[in-house]
Order: structure tokens, then sequence, then C-alpha cells
């Protein structure tokens, strides 16, 4: 029955075991190069299928449609995209160190621009790749059947050279990965060549001849104690950076030109990049940026303003672009069916080895041939001493297969022998046949003695590998492209190298509104004719310098990291910019603190009190971050906790105040709050009852009254000295005087020295009051009422003015 078949088998053996089959597949047969010719198996397969067509160097190009046709329908049945792509790769001369391929047509750009389809590019192997096939026909190499059975296909090729150094490679597997970068190719030969005549060769002596990598598109290598580790254990980590020079222009301005940058960056993406740093300017001097490329080479253009700090500029972009990568070495290739993590000496081992195998082989075709054609030629030049007798016994013969018996009775000649003298042509029987035989059968008796000692003698047949490479290096070897420099260039750079020190107003709106201003601008404008929307008011300003950072901090317990000098520059009458523009901010948040500084001081402190009762400290060196990109948790917030303060702690001594919604305050030192990380949610600050919330949490420093604003309208002024020290997460003790029916509550609050604005909001109306204008009252008094709650409405929320011009 049918479902005798049916095996119960665990899904985890199952799924193991065929993804363990596929592992190896895509190990061995797809995405790691053999370390003997340096090709995956796709590459293989392409080279062959062109070879085998005839679509060599030395004939006219072919459509690539073709050749992508032949390899998939003969050798390897996959995408014809994955095959095209790989034959462009073959022929991208910034791609690879010495081009496998010739492509006519668009074959892409160094921009990352596609190649034309295959139906309208042609191509031919390139005569180095003439190399690698060479002697293909004379048994070198192990030949398997194909997918289908019907064609064989090699299984290595016979590389005239070590391709895999030479062109190098990159793939990725499953639980392997490969990155060998290319080298020049007679630096490559010569190091061979060491280790052939010198097993032992140290490392450094190799070194000497070929002292690093060599990529076609140029650059400056850096850091030689990384090169000899990665050659050493085929794991390490260069610096790859552009060449760089300056030039003079006319205008008063230099030009930075780009003439080779690292491998496999893309041109295209590294302009716009740079041309972003411009836009934003994060740098000071830089005016535009400029893709001058053409036939005659790679030249980008960076126009710089003749005063600018070239040399911190270039340090700056090689920092902060791919003008400067670094390339990880991770030498793994297939080495006796195996993936293995490869040393220098090892790959020319390993293909030095696969030379003797080669070279062995086709010597033992080639002697084969020789005795066959000389036993011929001994059988020839007998027949032709005995010509008539031959003659007369063919003529005598009833057809071929008579005639053959017939001499080798008369003659003791051989059938192959016999087989020659029957199929000899008339014209053949001339004297100069006679010598031009004689000749060849010298030669081939000098040829087979020759075999014969590769055969036998080790050292005859590694000096037939030497004089074959030493030819190779002759006829292909190109000038070193890339330069090697012994150390890794440190790239620090400061602020002021990089950007112009400039006064500057910087101003933040409680809706979110951000810009710096001119000194003049400032200067020329009314304070009170600060530019913003209706209903906004000023929560921070701060007169400083382009090369302060600005902080701000939101009421979702973000941050956000601002240099000075990367915001726009605006006029004081004219709206900034809103954060969201830059910042992916969440719904409803908004700037509660802001704080303009020169340096992460770990000395310095900051405070973050939240509606629902937790107050944390962190020293402001931990909110020094490198990616300013987006907005920063500063505190670890509950579900439904918003951050309602947050203070700059200079002074350790420094007390708190806090208040809450029902009138409760709480003082206690900020000695009482331990210091924590960023991604903490901080301590209890009060004991908070149910439905209590803080709305204020400041530090006491030299302020001296609090106000608050009441929900019926109430304003109150409470000198500092009414509030007693406590301690931390008490309860606090009561602000307002308690009444029973519509009591008091708090909406907003802040510490003041004693003159500030303050802004009253209900659902549709805003009023704005002097603080000076309400009376002090001490504790346990709801304040003067300066609103009529019945026609204002119910205050919502309250907004404080601190600034003036004259502070």
């Amino acid at each position: 029955m049918m479902h005798d078949q049916i095996q119960q088998l665990k899904l985890e053996d199952v799924i193991g075991d065929r993804f363990g089959r596929y592992s190896k597949y895509v190990i061995q047969d797809r995405a790691i190069p053999d370390v003997r010719d340096g090709l995956k198996p796709v590459q293989r397969r392409i080279l062959y299928a062109m070879y085998k067509d005839g679509n060599t160097f030395d004939k006219n190009f072919r459509k690539s449609a073709k050749t992508v046709g032949n390899v998939i329908g003969n050798y390897h049945p996959h995408g014809e995209s994955s095959i095209y792509d790989a034959m462009v790769r073959l022929g991208q001369d910034w791609k690879m160190r010495e081009e496998l391929i010739l492509i006519h047509g668009n074959k892409g750009s160094v921009d990352g621009d596609p190649a034309a389809a295959m139906r309208y590019t042609e191509a031919k192997l390139s005569k180095l790749s003439g190399l690698l096939l060479e002697d293909l026909n004379k048994e070198t190499v192990d030949f398997i059947n194909n997918f289908d059975d019907t064609e064989v296909e090699p299984t290595v090729l016979p590389a005239k050279f070590p391709n895999l150094l030479v062109n190098g490679t990159t793939g990725i597997s499953a639980g392997y990965a490969t990155d060998i970068p290319p080298h020049n190719l007679g630096e490559v030969i010569e190091a061979t060549l060491k280790l052939i005549e010198k097993p032992s060769v140290s490392l450094d002596e190799l070194l000497e001849v070929m002292p690093g990598p060599d990529f076609p598109t140029g650059g400056i290598i850096q850091g030689k104690k990384e090169l000899k580790k990665a050659y050493e254990t085929g794991k390490g980590r260069i610096i790859v950076r552009s060449r760089m020079r300056v030039e003079e222009a006319r205008g008063n301005k230099k030009l930075i030109i780009i003439d080779e940058i690292p491998f496999e960056v893309n041109k295209a993406n590294l302009v716009k990049k740079i041309d972003e740093i411009i836009f934003d300017k994060k740098v000071d001097g830089m005016i535009e940026v400029r893709d001058e490329t053409d036939r005659d080479g790679m030249r980008v253009v960076i126009e710089v303003r003749k005063d600018a700090n070239i040399d911190a500029i270039k340090s700056y972009l090689l920092m902060k672009t791919d003008l400067q990568v670094s390339y990880n070495f991770n030498m793994v290739a297939i080495d006796q069916r195996a993936p293995k993590l490869l040393g220098l000496k090892a790959i020319l081992n390993a293909y030095i080895a696969h030379q003797k195998d080669v070279v062995a082989r086709r010597s033992r075709y080639m002697l084969n041939h020789a005795e066959k054609r000389i036993h011929i030629i001994e059988g020839l030049i007998r027949a032709l001493s005995v010509l008539d007798e031959v003659i007369r016994i063919i003529r005598e013969s009833q057809n071929k297969k008579d005639a053959k018996e017939n001499l080798i009775a008369a003659f003791d000649f051989t059938e192959t022998q016999a087989e020659a003298i029957v199929m000899l042509q008339l014209y053949r029987l001339t004297n100069t046949d006679i010598v031009e035989l004689e000749t060849e059968h010298n030669e081939l008796e000098y040829e087979i003695n020759q075999l014969k000692e590769i055969l036998s003698n080790d050292k005859k047949l590694m000096s037939v590998i030497k004089r074959e490479l030493k030819d190779v290096k002759k006829e292909f070897t190109t000038a070193r492209r890339t330069d090697i420099e012994d150390k890794i260039e440190s790239l620090d750079v400061s602020k002021e190298m990089l950007i112009a020190k400039e006064d500057t107003v910087v101003s933040l709106t409680r809706d979110g509104y951000i810009k710096r201003t001119s000194p003049r601008s400032y200067n020329a404008s009314p304070f009170d004719e600060l530019g913003m929307k209706e209903d906004d008011h000023l929560l921070f300003m701060h007169e400083g310098h382009t090369l302060e950072t600005l902080i701000v901090f939101t009421s979702k317990g973000n941050y956000m990291i601002i240099p000075v000098h990367e915001l726009p520059d605006i006029r004081w009458k004219d709206n900034g910019v809103h954060l969201s523009s830059k910042y992916n901010l969440k719904s409803n948040e908004v700037p509660v603190f802001a704080l303009e500084i020169e340096s992460f001081d770990e000395a310095k402190s900051i405070i973050i009190t939240t509606a629902n009762g937790q107050v944390k400290r962190t020293t402001l060196d931990l909110f020094e971050m490198t990616r300013i990109s987006r907005p920063i948790a500063s505190i670890s917030l509950k579900k439904e906790d918003s951050v309602v303060s947050v203070d700059l702690v200079e002074n350790p001594d420094d007390e708190m105040l806090f208040v809450t919604t029902n009138g409760l305050t709480l003082r206690y030192g900020v000695s009482e709050i331990n210091s924590t990380g960023l991604r903490t949610q901080g301590v209890r600050a009060m004991n908070l009852k149910d439905k209590d919330r803080i709305v204020y949490g400041g530090l006491i420093k030299d302020n001296k009254v609090l106000i608050t604003a009441s929900q019926r309208g109430a304003l109150k002024r409470t000198p500092i000295d009414e509030f007693k020290s406590g301690a931390r997460a008490q309860v606090g003790s009561m602000l307002l005087k308690d009444i029973k029916s519509k009591p008091h509550r708090i909406v907003g609050a802040t510490l003041s020295k004693e003159n500030i604005n303050v802004i009253l909001h209900s659902e549709k109306e805003m009023e704005t009051f002097n603080s000076k204008e309400v009376r002090q009252s001490g504790r346990y008094a709801n304040g003067s009422f300066v609103v009529d709650e019945d026609s204002f409405g119910q205050v919502v929320s309250v907004d404080f003015e601190y600034y003036t011009k004259d502070e």
C-alpha cells in the first residue's frame, strides 16, 4: 500500500539534515571560491562556456545573452540575472584587478549604475583569462558530468597564475563568509616564486615582494601591522582611504580634488553624503562638491574658501564619509572540498600544489601523445625505405583491412603503423617528406626525454612552473595602484577646527520652534517681537556661540543633542523651524527644558521629575552621544507618565522643591537622589496620594519665591523661607488652604527670583500677568484671584516667561 512508504520522522531531524545538505552545497558549490583557481562555480562555468564556444580573446565579440544561455542550458541552471551579474562583474575594471572578460557596451559604473541588458552588450574572454583555461584539453584537471549528464565540465581550471589573490573575492554562504582583497599580479607571482625556491620562507620575506593588496581603484592602505596579521592568520582589518590633493582656484577659493576612492565604495553615494554635510553646514568653509569624472579618470571636486582649514575638512570627511573605510580580511576558500581560513603561505602552497598536479598531468598527456606519434613516424620511415614492396602488397590486397593484415605479416608493422601507412596520401611519398619525418622524429625524441625528466624529477617540474609564471609576469604585470603606509593616521578633529566661532542667540518656544539669530538681528529688534505663533511663548533663550551644543528635553522622557552651528540662522522677528522637521517626535511630545553647553561636564548633573512622582539624577557626561539624528531616551517612563520638569545641577549641595496638584510641597537636598544611568526609572520623589500628581520639581538655588497658579484663576507668591527641609519620598506639607467646596488645584508652578510673566490658559481665553502684581502670602493661603472663573473659564495650563532683554 501507498501508506507503507510514509516515514515517521522528527521535524528537527529532517530540517537539520536538509539544511545541512543545503549548507554544504552553498559553501562548496556557490558562494566560496576554490583556492586553486580563485573562482566560484558560476564564474568557472561562465569562463568554460565561453572557452568551449570559441568566444576567446583572438575572436570577435559575441552577444552576452548567448553566453548566458549556454551557461544556463549546459552547466548552471539558475536565474539568468544572477549569471549575467556574475559575468558583468568579471569585466568591471573597478572591481577586478585584472579583467577576465572584456565587455563591449554599458557594463555599469562605479556610481552603482547597472549594466545594460544582456541583449545589448557583447563579450569575449580576455587574454589573461586564456591563461586560466590554457591546457584544459590536455587532461590537466578532472571533469564531472553536468546537471543532466549531457555534458562534462571541469571541477577546477588549470590557472597559470594565482587568481584567488590577484582578483580577490567576496561571498556569503551558510555559516561562512569570505573577503579576500585583490593584489598586484607581478607581486603575487614574485611571492609564489620565492616560496617555490625556499619553502621555509618567512612571511616577512614574502611581504617584501608582495607588501599588500593592490586595489583596482587605487587609494591608500594604512596599517602594516594589521596587514601582517591578516596574511598570517587570514583575518585582519586595514584602513583604505581616498587619494586627495589641493588645487588653487580663481576667486579666493581652493579645490580639494579626489582622484581615487576606496575599493567597492559607491562614488555617487559618496558625493551625495559630502553634499549633505555641506548643506547641513556641519563644516565651515566648504562651498560645494562636484563630480567631474570623465573618460580621463575620476575627479571629484570639493570647493572651499581660501581661509578654510583644509586639513580639518579632509580629516572630517575621512571620518564621516566613505572617503575612508575599513577593509576586513577574511580569507576563506575551498581547500580539499572544505572551507578553510587560510593565511598567505597556505594559499600560495595550495596553488603551487595545484600547479604541480596540472604540469604533471599535462606532461603525462603530452608524453603519451608524443610516444604514439613517434611510433607512427617510425613505421612511416620504415615503410618509405621499402616503398616499392609496400605499394605492391597494397595493390595486391583486396581491401583496406586485407592491406593492413598483409603489411603486418610482411614487415611486422603494428596495427597503428599499418593504419597510418594505408592512409598515407601519395604526395607524402616525396623525398622531402622523408626529411620532415626524420626531423619530427628527432624533435619528438627530445620532447619525450624532456617530459620523462619532468615526471621523474621534481626539481625539473618546479622549474617548468617557475618559467611559466615568469612568462606570465613579463607579459601581464602592471604598475601598483595602491600605496601602503605604515601606521593608521589618527583623525581627531575638534569643533574649533571645523566650525567658525560666531556669537549667536538661540531661542526655543514651548510649541517646539527653534532657531539661532545673529546678534545684529537680535539687537535691532524689540525683545517682545520674537517671531512665533500667537498662542506660543518663549521657553529658552541663550546668548552664546556656534561651538556650543544645545540639549532639549521633552515631556515624553527623550532628549535631543543639537549642535548650535547646525541650527538655521533666522531673523529674530521670523518664526523658527519645528523640532519635528529633523527629529521624529511622538504625538503630544513638547519640549520642557533646554540647556546650551560647551562640554559634557561629569561634575554636573541633570535632574528629571515626572508627574507620577519619580525623580532621577544623571551625570551630564552620560548624555553625550555621537548619534544625534533622533531623540534619545533620558529616563525609563512608565505608561501614562510624563516629564514635568528638568533642571541642571551644578552644586550638589543645592536643594529641590516639589509641588503637587493637591497643593502638597516637599523640600530636600539633591544629595538624597543617587546618580543613575540613562535608561533607569529614578527613585520616588514624593509619596503621592491617590490621583495626586507632581506639577513641578525645581532647584531652589538663588530663587526667592514659589509662584503657583490654580484652576480657579488664583496666583500665589510664596517666599522660599516658608518651606522647611524634609526627606525624600515623604508626603510633604500643604501649601493651600483646604476648602471643602471647589478646592483649589495647582495647574502650574515655578521657582523665580522675583519678576516673571505668568500666562494663564483656559479652553478659550489667554491672559498674561506679571508676578509682581501678586502680593506675597504665607502657607495655607490660596493666593489672589487674577481672572474671573465664570467669564474666563477654568485654567487648564500655565506658562512662565523667564526671559527679558535685560537678562
